[in-house]
């Protein structure tokens, strides 16, 4: 199968049959083959019901319900395991994403040999201060922080071959982070497209100022994991026996002050206090880091690696 398009939905029965009919149009236009997979995160409206219709009409659209809403990095994460296709494209439903972009996606994914390629709307209709200060931002960290050159990491239009996508898992905010991820799994040979990014037509937005907070916290999740996951003492265990030295060098020297200089006063000084908080955070720390690799070790994936290739095996 050619592609895989992969949408979360949340309350979006306005656009849904003519988000597919859309679909349809373009991937008949370029012959590919395809399948549509809706994820119903947990609607309360007429979704579903036009989703099944939709299924009615046209064997190729698939979907799966929630129960409750998740959030999209749910959504994603089963669409992801759901999907057949040699190519995954993602993009979401309340039709701010223009079906056109898909040939032009998958192509530059397979003709540049790229893991993925994500959307960049350069242009947009929802240009508000509110919006677009706090976007900048953002992305101004991410790219800071996980060293990928992408101008827009929220953008939901993205390709990806398949082998990315079941290399991944996407949990929490993650949905934000699917480049870093894959980067973190070994696939970093990412390129961004520029797509159209037009005014919503249905509904109302489901995000709010919070995404910014959770991204932030996210990206700060991801990149710990990705560098520590695996050894957690070079992380805890570093930064404790710093601190732990650190506040024993101090506590000598107080030490050396009170019985060679007769300093008076010796547990009156703040010095003295920082000395003790330091020595206990620093073996908090060092205890830290020696159960995260005792977890670790004990881990069913602690010896879990992506292999790439293999030869006489």
């Amino acid at each position: 199968m050619d592609i895989s398009i992969v949408i979360p939905l949340f309350n979006e029965d306005e656009s849904l049959s003519e988000l597919t009919a859309w679909i349809e149009k373009v991937v008949q236009t370029h012959q590919l083959s395809y399948e549509i997979i809706f994820i119903d995160d947990g609607s309360t409206d007429q979704s579903w019901s036009v989703i099944e219709k939709l299924r009615n009409d046209n064997s190729n659209v698939k979907a799966i319900k929630f129960q409750r809403n998740y959030g999209k990095s749910a959504a994603l994460n089963e669409g992801f395991k759901a999907a057949e296709g040699d190519v995954i494209i993602t993009m979401d439903a309340d039709m701010q994403d223009s079906p056109d972009e898909i040939p032009a996606l998958r192509n530059m994914l397979l003709e540049g040999n790229y893991d993925i390629v994500s959307g960049w709307k350069k242009k947009r209709y929802d240009n508000t201060l509110t919006k677009n200060i706090p976007s900048k931002l953002f992305n101004a960290a991410a790219r800071g922080m996980s060293k990928i050159k992408l101008n827009d990491f929220n953008c939901g239009l993205k390709a990806y071959k398949s082998k990315v996508v079941k290399s991944i898992e996407v949990y929490g905010e993650m949905h934000r982070y699917v480049p870093v991820l894959a980067k973190w799994a070994g696939f970093d040979h990412i390129g961004e497209k520029v797509v159209e990014h037009r005014a919503r037509k249905y509904g109302v937005t489901k995000f709010g100022w919070s995404r910014f907070i959770n991204g932030f916290l996210d990206l700060m999740t991801i990149f710990f994991v990705g560098k520590f996951g695996k050894r957690p003492m070079h992380f805890f265990g570093l930064w404790g026996t710093f601190a732990f030295i650190l506040g024993l060098g101090i506590f000598c020297y107080l030490s050396i002050s009170k019985l060679f200089f007769d300093v008076t006063g010796m547990t009156q000084r703040p010095l003295f206090f920082f000395a003790i908080l330091a020595m206990i955070m620093g073996t908090q720390l060092f205890l830290a880091g020696f159960i995260g690799e005792l977890i670790t070790r004990n881990s069913s994936e602690r010896n879990n690696y992506l292999i790439e290739k293999k030869a006489g095996l």
